[in-house]
């Protein structure tokens, strides 16, 4: 199978493979169907409720109300596939966005794909931290190890070795120095090219069977908290289902009729719109916070997004828009500002520094400041002796905790001696190069000048060897200083705005970087960041745990630091207690990932291990999209407390109304059919109208959710019940009021089954904000709420309307003066409703 390496596939035979092949994924549930959702309804207590009520109309002699009762369960049965297939939606978008990127040669050129798109033939280009998309043999590669542990459960790294001719079939994981790579294994050191010879279910993964790359959905805190509520209203309402049953048959005598009551008094009292509401508010959430850009990956970090105190958050990419460029240059005690004129002829005295830079560099780099290095050396010394195209590479020492520098040595065609070129922070630099005091100091001093500019700077080293074996450390080589570079990297022009939003919501924004401190302040000052000085990594090493938890309440920039020290960072603010949101892109973040309340990784330029590690995936890495999914992750909360406020409201009245009946021996007032057509009503509210609720205007001008704050608070509860009492007393005056003056019994149960549904309508209205009078409300957008008042409007007016249904519901069509007296009712109720909602402060 013979690809070319410089080309690889086209982009029509890579979509003709795709085609013949399938997508690179491992079989996984099919969503629910309609046959499956209906399953699903049939499990639930409400269907089987429902499925008794029907039996005692049968027994009753009702076919009507039995046929009627079935007729409802189709209704429930295509709201739920409503719900169900928007929610599944949107996790299924998730679920494609959250599978691995995988970065392909086609057509000539490097393009970042999908990892399910990926095809047999595919050329992969593989770096450190990259979880591998398919199974594929390396062609070329330099120092690459790999961590096959997924395979083999061997927990040591695996050395891989290039082969010359593609074979026709993959080898066996396991083992160092064979040229396969597998499926979900991780690149934890060095690089190379492959090609794929297996994706899907052919690949050693697939014939395991194990399903990678899925959102997470294990239980949320909010979810264990609603459980443990559903289940204790479950019980009550069933011993009182049962009272109520004894209660009916033991003072009329009419056991059937009993059962029926207690049914009735379940079907109320049930509160099994809360599970959905959660649902559908989790799910729907996760897919309006990918829409700002940062995706889900762990559904708990949705709850936890609202609670956050602190971001941390990385300054290259993030804050700035990682499109460095070379701005600076000095060299033998000279300056030279490129000012974007980098074709124009270049001084004699630089050519070497930027020689040597292109040498310490990539040849095909994904780091920005390599390719601004290159792109200028190119633009500048094209057609030199100073470009290199011909030279190996032989050896490479990476940059470390201990070094913050990194050197590559280079083999000339004529093999006579190695060339050795290093560049990285200055301080590592100088230290490589054994300056004197006042080398260092004078050198220092331009590096404190760029950097208070904002650039940052790098320094740039020479050394020649001609021996081998080479030695095994930098410090080894003989190494000539010779010069700095400075690259300039602009900021984002919505990061101003987006931290000055954070701090007026009560968070702080802390900045880590590898930047020299002058760097770093500039930057920290472009954006706003407050902060009481600098601490550099040297002196974050310095301090112990009680001094680092006190400086960190104060300073907002940390520099010269690497990615280890950001676990320590972390674990500062978590003793503080605070609720941390750290940023990271690399292997070694991952850590401090896992360790923070909410770990975010960077989309555009992380790796797979950091977005793995993470509960959140910047899709491009930019720091307002942070904050607008902070405030996303407000909206969701807030719309939560609301939905259970009305539900707690409505679900009073209907229970009272149940109840109050049997226990004075008065007629039943609401029967199944009732609980039905209201619960037509409840559910879409709570599940569509709630969630589709805009952000509250201050909710990015108030301070974080205490991260102990429940959706069952006292402030909700007391609101809730309130105006559920309220309404019910309402209801109750209407109900006394209509047998005073004469009404029959289906009058009465009509005309307080309207005020019923109206007030309840005017609940919703009440409870979509806490922000805004009751007068501001109906400006806010949400065409969900429309649909649900047209339908219900509709509905009750086919039930008055038509004969046949007024029946069914066991009515007769009220008088208009009775009418206007609903009216009237209902106007005093939601001008009570919202009284009681601007004395609450809920929210």
């Amino acid at each position: 199978m013979a690809v070319d390496l410089d080309h690889g596939l086209s982009h029509q035979a890579a979509a003709a493979r795709l085609a013949r092949d399938g997508y690179n994924q491992l079989a996984s549930a099919e969503p629910h169907g309609l046959l499956d959702i209906a399953i699903d309804v049939i499990r639930e207590p409400m269907f089987l409720l429902l499925i008794a009520c029907g039996t005692v109309y049968l027994l009753l002699g009702d076919r009507n109300e039995a046929l009627m009762l079935l007729g409802f369960v189709f209704v429930i049965i295509a709201i739920s596939f409503v719900q169900t297939r928007k929610t599944q939606r949107a996790l299924e978008a998730l679920r494609d966005l959250s599978s691995p990127r995988a970065l392909v040669i086609r057509d000539g050129a490097q393009k970042r794909i999908p990892g399910r798109e990926v095809v047999i033939g595919d050329l992969l280009v593989l770096v450190e931290g990259d979880r591998i998309p398919a199974d594929a043999v390396l062609l070329s590669g330099m120092s690459m190890s790999v961590d096959e542990s997924l395979l083999t459960g061997e927990a040591v790294a695996v050395r891989k070795l290039p082969v010359n001719v593609v074979p026709d079939h993959m080898g066996k994981p396991g083992g160092d120095d064979l040229p396969f790579l597998f499926s979900g294994t991780l690149v934890v050191q060095g690089k190379g090219l492959a090609q794929v010879l297996a994706t899907g279910e052919g690949t050693a993964l697939g014939a395991i069977g194990q399903a990678l790359a899925s959102v997470d959905q294990e239980p949320t805190r909010i979810q264990r908290e609603t459980a443990v509520v559903v289940r204790c209203a479950a019980w009550a309402g069933l011993a009182l289902s049962l009272l109520a049953a004894l209660v009916y048959g033991l003072t009329r005598g009419d056991w059937l009729n009993g059962l029926l009551v207690g049914i009735t008094f379940a079907m109320a009292v049930l509160p099994e719109e809360i599970p959905v509401v959660l649902t559908v508010f989790l799910g729907m959430g996760a897919w309006r916070i990918a829409q700002k850009q940062v995706l889900t990956r762990r559904i708990p970090a949705i709850e936890m997004l609202g609670a956050a105190t602190v971001l941390c958050v990385d300054k290259t990419g993030t804050l700035t828009q990682n499109r460095m460029s070379l701005a600076w240059l000095f060299a033998g005690g000279r300056h030279l500002e490129l000012n974007g004129n980098q074709g124009a002829a270049l001084p004699e005295d630089f050519h070497a520094l930027l020689e040597y830079g292109m040498l310490a560099s990539h040849r095909d780099p994904f780091d920005p400041m390599e390719l601004a290095i290159n792109r200028t050396t190119l633009a500048c010394l094209r057609g030199t002796e100073h470009i290199h195209a011909n030279w190996s590479l032989v050896e490479e020492y990476p940059l470390s905790r201990d070094l913050l520098a990194m050197s590559r040595v280079w083999r000339s065609p004529d093999h006579a001696h190695f060339v050795i070129a290093a560049k990285g922070s200055p301080e590592a630099i100088f230290d490589l190069c054994h300056l004197d005091a006042g080398q260092t100091g004078a050198l220092t001093a331009e590096v404190h000048r760029l950097a208070t500019q904002g650039l940052r700077v790098l320094g740039v080293a020479r050394a020649a060897f001609r021996q081998e074996p080479l030695p095994g450390i930098q410090h080894d080589f003989d190494f000539e200083f010779v010069g700095l570079l400075g690259l300039e990297d602009p900021i984002r022009e919505s990061v101003p705005a987006a931290i000055r939003e954070s701090h007026a919501a009560g968070m702080r924004v802390i900045m880590i970087t590898g930047d020299y401190p002058a760097t770093a302040l500039n930057i920290a000052q472009q954006v706003g960041i407050a902060t009481e000085g600098v601490v550099s990594g040297a002196e974050l090493d310095a301090m112990d745990d009680v001094e680092l938890q006190r400086r960190i309440q104060t300073v907002g920039v940390f520099c010269r630091t690497v990615p280890e020290q950001k676990l320590r960072l972390v674990d500062a603010l978590k003793a503080n207690g605070e609720i941390v949101a750290m940023t990271g892109d690399g292997v070694n973040d991952a850590p401090a990932l896992k360790a923070a309340h909410i770990g975010i990784a960077m989309g555009a330029r992380g790796t797979d291990v950091a977005r793995e590690a993470a509960d959140l995936v910047l899709l491009d890495d930019d720091f307002s999209s942070i904050v607008a999914a902070v405030r996303t992750g407000r909206r969701i909360f807030d719309n939560l407390k609301k939905a259970i406020a009305f539900l707690i409201g409505v679900h009073v009245p209907i229970v009272g109304l149940s109840l109050i009946p049997v226990v004075l021996g008065w007629p039943l007032l609401l029967l199944p059919v009732h609980i039905l057509f209201l619960q037509l009503i409840i559910d879409p509210a709570c599940s569509v109208v709630f969630e589709a609720e805009p952000d509250e205007h201050d909710s990015m001008r108030r301070p974080p959710r205490p991260p102990a704050a429940v959706l069952f608070d006292r402030g909700v509860v007391r609101l809730g019940l309130t105006q559920g009492l309220l309404l019910l007393g309402g209801l109750m005056a209407l109900y006394l009021w209509a047998g005073h003056v004469g009404r029959g019994e289906q009058e009465v149960r009509a005309l307080t089954f309207v005020a019923m549904i109206l007030a309840s309508l005017g609940l919703i209205f009440v409870n979509r904000s806490r922000s805004r009078t009751l007068l501001a409300v109906p400006g806010r957008r949400n065409h969900a709420l429309w649909w649900v008042m047209a339908g219900a409007v509709l509905l009750l007016g086919l039930v008055l309307a038509l004969p046949v249904l007024r029946s069914l519901f066991y009515f007769t069509l009220p008088q208009a003066g009775d009418l206007a007296v609903v009216l009237a009712l209902v106007v005093v109720c939601v001008v009570a409703f919202e009284w009681l909602r601007r004395r609450a402060h809920v929210i």
